[in-house]
Order: C-alpha cells, then structure tokens, then sequence
C-alpha cells in the first residue's frame, strides 16, 4: 500500500513519456540525484502495455529499495491498474474521470491521481476516492481557475499538471495547487539525447528548490 503522506510531501511527479529503457533508467537515476521521489510511466495507447510495464519493473528492480515511488500514468483501464500493480507500481495518474479506474486502484492499495476540468469532475473524481483531483491543461487554464476551484473545493488536494515549469510553478502553489506533474520542461528530451544527465540533476534539483521555498513562504 502506497504512503500517500510522502506522496504529498515530495509534491513533484516526473512524467517520463516516450524514452527507451536505458535512457528512462539513466533518466530515473539523475533525476532521483536531484531529489525527485515520484516517477510516473505513461501509457501509450497506441503500443503494447507491457513496454509500460517492463519500465516500471525495472524501475522498481533498480530503485525500489529507497524511496522512490513508481507508477503508471495515461491509465484508462482497469486492466492497465492491474498491469501497473503486477509490475510493482503503486502510484496510478489519469487523465479522465473513468469511475472502474478509480476502483480499481483504491481495491489494489494505490494513489490515485485523477483528472477533472470542470467543477462537477472535480467533486466527482474526488467523491469516487482519488486522492488528488489532476486539473490538466493547467498552464492553459491557469492560476486563476486554481483559486476559483479552491473556493468551494478547499477540503480537494489539487495537482496542475501541463504546462508547469520554472518560472510558474510558485504561482500554481501559491494558488492552492498541492503536487505537480512534470514532462518535458523537467525530463528534459534535448539533455538526455546529449547524455547530459548531470544536467538533468541540477535541473531537477532547481524544482525541488523552488518547491520547498514555496512551501517555506507559505508556512
């Protein structure tokens, strides 16, 4: 069963989209270098769900004996809840409000982060047993619609995933959000294809940062 008190603590999930094995491996272990402890996997609809899965076993194999949680995400199925818990999983990301997903994962033990756009999504996902309503396009939507979402939800932990990077992610928090999904402006493709990863650690490590001074000013 998933610790979801240090879910909330780590508050960033880097979402590691696309990549061959190795280099997801090489990816996890820089950016774990820079204090990230949440890693998510995508599902690629269009591909056989056992490269997800093949990705997070050996992410747990190399990993799994600190801190680090793993997990699934474009998760639209149960099926693809059961594939991620047998491969060692314990954090499933949705981008929909799919109830069976939910479930699901709530039966098995695992976080669950969910997607919402709407108010009425939002009270739904979080009423159907997500621990955290995932608001996605954040960036398109904005800090504005954050803390007009707070307003009648403030009992609902909000993620911002989309369009998050360095220069707003204050802004999100300090709108209400509490984690946050990260791709590309975190798993940096251009760093990894040039081997960089000693870049890729201190590029994680600026967002852990800027999180944790966040959440310092707030305090």
């Amino acid at each position: 069963m998933t610790n979801g008190l240090q879910v909330f603590k780590e508050k960033i999930i880097a979402i590691i989209r696309g990549l061959e094995l190795d280099d997801t491996l090489r990816a996890v272990e820089a950016l774990r270098a820079g204090g990230i402890r949440l890693v998510e996997v995508p599902f690629d609809q269009m591909r056989d769900p056992k490269d997800t899965a093949v990705k997070v076993k050996e992410i747990r194999r190399n990993f799994g004996g600190g801190d680090l949680i793993c997990g699934s995400g474009t998760v639209l199925t149960a099926e693809q809840v059961r594939i991620t818990y047998e491969a060692g999983g314990s954090l499933i990301v949705t981008p929909t409000a799919g109830k069976e997903v939910i479930e699901e994962a709530k039966r098995l033990g695992m976080f669950v982060m969910a997607g919402a756009m709407s108010p009425t999504e939002t009270a739904d996902v979080y009423g159907q047993g997500a621990d955290v309503v995932k608001v996605f396009p954040a960036g398109v939507l904005g800090t504005g619609y954050i803390k007009a979402l707070r307003g009648p939800f403030p009992y609902i932990p909000l993620a911002a995933v989309g369009g998050i990077n360095l220069d707003n992610i204050q802004d999100f928090q300090d709108a209400g959000v509490s984690m946050f999904g990260i791709g590309e402006s975190l798993v940096n493709r251009e760093l990894i294809r040039q081997n960089r990863y000693d870049m890729l650690t201190k590029l994680a490590r600026a967002y852990v940062e800027k999180v944790n001074d966040c959440q310092e000013c707030a305090e």
